[in-house]
């Protein structure tokens, strides 16, 4: 394996060859090209392009994990807001939807390669689990009704997904906020104490730069720049799911 300083500059390259190429057409030299790494130097760190994906996905979940961590000072509902907005993310952003369409395509490739697919799982776990957790923080604040954490993570991540691969499928950008606006009238006005209202799009993002001046999409994960997020930043999961994929 590779020294740190050397794998963050494959990973980030990667990324970007990602956005650029989608993962079909994706090739060491697309990476190598955007290191000051040539080719052969890119395969003494690593024996093949599967082996740089492999790495990839290790990389968005370190990275998520971190993630998770220096969000959990902030209030239940508001940890929630922000993995919604994580999955459900604007459309117009071309880098972050040319990042997912090419997690797409690797999600494609799971059933045919048991590398991709434990990945995926590890990715699939790390996004319940973080739900869950915020799920669980807000049964114990009084901010959330009593639930089933378990089953109600499954569903919302069902939901959720299942809108961003149609949004990115089918090309429907409004499907994206038609039903982040249906889980919150049909799934947490139900889940919400009555005095605790869903925040809309954006409204803790504003809080949290304003407050702490870090990027406030904070539950990115396996799918999401790696520059951004070690500047403060999927997402997808993503991802991670995205995906970390």
């Amino acid at each position: 394996m590779t020294d740190e300083s050397a794998r963050d500059e494959i990973m980030n390259a990667t990324y970007e060859a990602l956005c650029e190429h989608g993962y079909t057409e994706l090739t060491a030299q697309a990476i190598a090209d955007r290191t000051d790494k040539s080719k052969s130097l890119l395969f003494y760190h690593y024996d093949s392009k599967e082996d740089i994906v492999v790495s990839f996905f290790d990389f968005l979940l370190e990275h998520f994990d971190e993630r998770v961590e220096e969000s959990r000072d902030r209030p239940p509902v508001e940890r929630l807001a922000l993995f919604v907005d994580w999955f459900l993310y604007d459309p117009a952003d071309d880098e972050r939807t040319s990042f997912h369409t090419a997690m797409l395509e690797l999600r494609a490739q799971a059933p045919y390669n048991d590398r991709f697919q434990e990945q995926l799982r590890r990715s699939d776990d790390a996004l319940r689990s973080a739900l869950e957790e915020i799920l669980r923080a807000g049964l114990e604040s009084g901010d959330f009704h009593d639930h089933d954490p378990e089953a109600t993570a499954a569903l919302l991540i069902a939901a959720l997904d299942g809108a961003r691969i149609r949004q990115l499928t089918i090309g429907r950008d409004a499907y994206l906020e038609e039903v982040r606006s249906g889980i919150a009238t049909e799934i947490f006005d139900e889940l919400l104490a009555e005095d605790v209202e869903f925040p809309t799009r954006g409204a803790v993002s504003s809080a949290t730069n304003d407050d702490a001046g870090e990027d406030a999409n904070a539950e990115h994960t396996a799918d999401e720049r790696p520059s951004r997020m070690d500047a403060g930043t999927d997402t997808e999961t993503d991802a991670a799911g995205d995906d970390v994929e």
